[in-house]
């Protein structure tokens, strides 16, 4: 679940739906409430672990922390290097994700399609914002901590799209865990906290805003969220499945400024910030990006396989 909430387009309920504990999460997520902090003063902290359901979310944060951290790293150098292949894997994901989501629907009527087109005209109007503009002020890092733990808690709706689009994606789930990753390693190795580097006490405090945010985010968003799957599912999957298609424009790996000319292009949408363009497809690059979107989407295959297998 950490890795896939590192990815735009793939969110970690969605590995929790495949792997069949998304209920038990919810449910364990939603307890982490003003009744379970009155247990831990009343009762002690034995009484509170039983209430959060503990072992499960002690193993479950334990492998998100490991896999956030070494998802940071390979993300940060591929991200440098390659970043073309990185957001064909991405869209890869995202189109065979919207696939099975939508696919899994019980129903389909009017609600369900109107849904679908109100959030994708949503997800569309992303567009118009330029997803480049990065904004470290300490209520906005905040807000998008909140607003990236949906990812984990709504199977469909990725949080760390969601950044992406925001213009917050590198700085929060790469530059600044790779920077506490560093401070780590330089305790561990005795070399001090490394605290005389200002970028890195930036970071650091970028990282502490965002945790807070998140957990902020994590107890609302719970409550919210057994309400309005409870009563609304249909409708708010099929939302969210409009909203993550029309705001693929960004992940899609072929686009260029408007200040540049791309002569010989196929445009197949025009921004106030970009161009959106199909490239030639008998050069080498193209080719190597439109392996990795259908290896991207193969992943996802694989995983929903093998959620049927354990369901099954």
């Amino acid at each position: 679940m950490g890795t896939a909430n590192k990815i735009p387009g793939v969110s970690g309920g969605i590995i929790a739906l495949a792997a069949g504990f998304y209920e038990e999460l919810i449910y364990s997520f939603s307890r982490l409430d003003i009744k379970a902090l009155k247990l831990l003063f009343t009762e002690g902290f034995s009484a509170l672990y039983k209430r959060i359901n503990g072992h499960f979310l002690v193993l479950l944060f334990g492998g998100v922390a490991l896999s956030f951290f070494s998802a940071s790293l390979i993300l940060d150098y591929f991200l440098n290097r390659t970043p073309k292949l990185v957001l064909g894997t991405f869209l890869g994901m995202i189109v065979a994700s919207v696939f099975y989501i939508w696919k899994d629907l019980s129903k389909y009527s009017y609600r369900e399609y109107l849904s679908n087109c109100i959030g994708m005209l949503l997800g569309l109007c992303l567009l118009w914002v330029n997803p480049g503009v990065e904004n470290d002020h300490w209520l906005f890092v905040f807000f998008c901590g909140m607003v990236s733990i949906v990812g984990m808690t709504l199977p469909g709706l990725s949080g760390s799209l969601l950044l992406l689009i925001l213009g917050n994606y590198t700085l929060l789930l790469v530059d600044s865990v790779n920077a506490l990753f560093y401070t780590l390693t330089d305790v561990l190795g005795g070399n001090g906290w490394g605290m005389e580097d200002p970028e890195r006490r930036r970071l650091l405090g970028v990282l502490l805003f965002f945790t807070l945010g998140s957990g902020a985010g994590l107890v609302f968003f719970s409550k919210v969220l057994e309400i309005v799957l409870r009563h609304y599912k249909n409708i708010t999957i099929s939302t969210l499945v409009g909203f993550i298609i029309g705001s693929l424009g960004a992940v899609w790996p072929w686009t260029g400024e408007t200040t540049q000319a791309n002569e010989g292009l196929w445009k197949i949408a025009t921004t106030p910030h970009k161009i959106f363009y199909f490239p030639n497809l008998g050069d080498t690059t193209t080719l190597n990006v439109v392996f990795f979107i259908l290896l991207g989407a193969g992943i996802v295959i694989v995983l929903e396989h093998y959620g049927k297998q354990q369901t099954t």
